[in-house]
């Protein structure tokens, strides 16, 4: 039987170290204060370093956002942005012409093929108390034959997302989220946009988040033998695997093709999972391009410079929507779908 574990790895204040099919992973976890009527912060932005602020500083980040916190525009080629929005909302809106403001357990799936622009500002709804605001953005690869597909923009509300409950042997609670790959208790799944790699189900691509009671035990179930895995440990006290114990804020490389038994320490634990048959080409990346060659990234900078992905029809650059606008997406042929309990 081999080892389960492959190696141990902290989790930076970053982007988190990804394996093939995966590009990134970042962990945006913020205890932004009271809201403005601009729906920025209800405090003072001096001494904030905007445009690279991780800091954390009094335990939120502006990011790029220089009165809403966030992203402004910014251009993507060559990949996928997958964005799990755990808790507060996100205000996106492209150069496809879509829009959305999602949150509170939502999926946003954003295919940037030959090349879109958005915008993801965090919108501080709330005037009377804080607005804790935490997702996932996971970056994943699009293999050589579906770099430049078409850009394609999806929603996934919380409702039409598997939640998992389950116990343990001894009544311990245990609750999967299956945002891509499918969970032995079955439930309809999100469907990847078409040129994914992850619209092939043999490419076994898998994001879920799990969340463990206090001394709950869980199988993570085996993969295909080809299969990459990493878990990510990124609340909680401790694991234990049959190899030794692994503190909260670490990673793992798990074995392919074999379940991995886990137990969870004294207090309530929460993971990420992905997995995926790795893509196998060569990468190269700089800043929001992901090509093969390098000479393509040449030419995504020249087609970025050239037509930017559509150009820019939106007033501001990271602009929020009103603060009543509710969850909604605005597809790019005008259609608005909004999730049956708004909020």
């Amino acid at each position: 039987m081999p080892n389960a574990i492959i190696d141990a790895f902290a989790l930076p204040k970053g982007p988190w170290p990804t394996l093939d099919p995966f590009l990134f992973c970042v962990h945006h976890d913020d205890r932004y204060p009271a809201g403005a009527d601009n729906m920025g912060p209800q405090a003072s932005l001096a001494g904030r370093q905007i445009g690279q602020d991780f800091s954390g500083k009094d335990g939120w980040s502006m990011y790029h956002g220089d009165r809403v916190p966030g992203f402004p525009q910014h251009p993507h080629r060559g990949f996928e942005t997958v964005t799990v929005a755990r808790h507060g909302y996100i205000d996106h809106s492209d150069s496809l012409g879509a829009r959305a403001r999602f949150g509170e357990g939502d999926l946003q799936w954003m295919t940037a093929g030959r090349g879109v622009v958005h915008s993801e500002m965090f919108p501080l709804l709330n005037r009377n108390a804080g607005n804790p605001t935490e997702l996932f953005q996971i970056w994943l690869n699009l293999s050589a034959r579906n770099k430049m597909a078409e850009p394609h923009f999806a929603m996934f509300w919380r409702d039409d997302i598997p939640r998992h409950r389950l116990k343990d042997a001894e009544g311990r609670a245990i609750e999967v989220v299956t945002y891509a790959g499918a969970f032995a208790n079955g439930g309809k799944m999100p469907s990847p946009p078409p040129a994914s790699w992850a619209a092939q189900p043999n490419n076994q691509v898998v994001v879920w988040t799990v969340r463990l009671a206090a001394g709950a035990r869980w199988t993570v179930p085996a993969t295909g033998a080809g299969c990459n895995r990493r878990l990510y440990f990124f609340r909680g006290q401790e694991l234990a695997f049959a190899e030794g114990r692994l503190p909260a804020g670490h990673g793992v490389t798990l074995t392919p093709g074999t379940a991995v038994e886990i137990a969870n320490g004294d207090a309530e634990g929460e993971l990420l999972l992905l997995e995926g048959r790795p893509i196998g080409e060569p990468v190269a990346q700089h800043g929001p391009f992901v090509m093969n060659p390098r000479q393509e990234l040449q030419q995504a900078f020249q087609d970025y410079n050239r037509t930017r992905f559509g150009g820019w029809q939106w007033s501001d650059a990271g602009p929020a929507h009103p603060r009543d606008a509710g969850r909604f997406a605005e597809y790019p042929d005008g259609t608005v779908l909004r999730p049956e309990a708004n909020a």
